[in-house]
């Protein structure tokens, strides 16, 4: 008897994980532009770092999850993602559909 295996086609990921990591991600999108826009908030600078790392590091997380290629080394706690790299990863996860 001869086995035959064919490759499994990549699943599909979670659509409520998917819809989590969006939702995550317009949340903090809306915490920059306060922390921007409020000239009055606390720690000004160090917040906004703050809240951009995160965004930068869920931003990644969402293209691993949709199988888009992204630098190799992941985000640290004092990391930021590049401005180009940024849009390059917003862009390419807009054509996809994602949303936030």
């Amino acid at each position: 008897m001869t086995w035959n295996f064919l490759p499994r086609p990549p699943r599909a990921p979670d659509p409520l994980v998917t819809l989590r990591l969006q939702i995550r991600l317009g949340e903090l999108a809306a915490e920059l532009r306060r922390v921007e826009e409020d000239p009055d908030v606390y720690a000004r600078a160090h917040h906004w770092f703050a809240v951009q790392g995160a965004y930068d590091a869920l931003l990644r997380e969402a293209c691993h999850l949709a199988g888009l290629p992204t630098e190799t080394a992941p985000l640290r706690a004092d990391e930021r993602a590049g401005a180009g790299e940024r849009l390059r990863e917003e862009l390419e996860l807009s054509s996809r559909g994602w949303s936030w």
